[in-house]
């Protein structure tokens, strides 16, 4: 089963479960988690390949649904689900094959669509540094950075850095040999008729006008929501109004 994180104890309110995007941990949420921990549990998962979770020669959104449904079937059968990114589409999966397991839907940025980009310059980043060299974490963000690799991104990946053992929490050649599937959607067929709430920053281009009719055809009640300022990492750039937004969808 994935690792994963609880913040708080259960209450009347369905669990929210956390997911996480590509190179991120279940660590980089909990200062939201905890906070969101004050009126239900919140439990946040280290997907497969990344932070404590297994490694795996595959890393499929039809899998990574299925081990969330595992997660959700150990803290009680129904969930509030969220997802960022990568975890966005992966949750996204979820509700399409496992909709009885969902009340709420939120993703963080992210489109039940392919994306033509690709993420694997940071995978040869990663892979480039001598870890042999490194003490700290500055240590390892000094050789990000002469790979090009901008501050911001530098700290967000040493933290699935780990120091003791002097290797990467991510399993960087499944994920460098799936990329191509990671940047896709699974052909899922059916839709889930949940309330499902897409939540978008400003300043990100990840969700675009052009991608909400297949986002209303997967899932009808879909909502619409914009983080003014915020860009990809939305709940990083603007963490108190991500919150806010929400805990008022969940409320609703």
């Amino acid at each position: 089963m994935l690792n994963f994180i609880p913040h708080g104890t259960a209450t009347d309110a369905p669990p929210l479960l956390i997911a996480h995007g590509l190179y991120g941990s279940a660590r980089n949420w909990g200062v939201i988690a905890k906070r969101l921990s004050d009126q239900r549990q919140v439990v946040a998962v280290d997907m497969r390949n990344h932070g404590q979770s297994p490694w795996t020669d595959r890393h499929r959104y039809e899998d990574m649904a299925e081990d969330l449904a595992e997660v959700i079937a150990a803290i009680g059968g129904t969930a509030d689900v969220l997802g960022h990114s990568m975890g966005g589409k992966a949750s996204m999966t979820l509700a399409l094959t496992h909709g009885d397991m969902l009340r709420r839907l939120i993703v963080g940025d992210v489109a039940p669509v392919p994306y033509g980009h690709t993420q694997i310059q940071f995978i040869e980043a990663m892979r480039a540094v001598d870890l042999s060299t490194v003490e700290k974490r500055s240590d390892a963000e000094a050789q990000l950075a002469a790979f090009g690799v901008e501050p911001a991104l530098q700290s967000f990946f040493t933290q699935s850095l780990d120091l003791k053992e002097k290797r990467w929490r991510l399993n960087l050649d499944t994920l460098a040999a799936d990329m191509d599937q990671i940047l896709s959607f699974p052909e899922v067929g059916g839709h889930w008729d949940g309330p499902a709430l897409f939540l978008t920053g400003s300043e990100s281009n990840y969700v675009l006008p052009e991608h909400r009719p297949r986002i209303r055809a997967l899932f009808p009640q879909a909502r619409f929501a914009r983080l003014s300022g915020a860009g990809h990492w939305l709940h990083a750039d603007k963490p108190r109004e991500f919150e806010a937004t929400v805990r008022a969808f969940l409320n609703a």
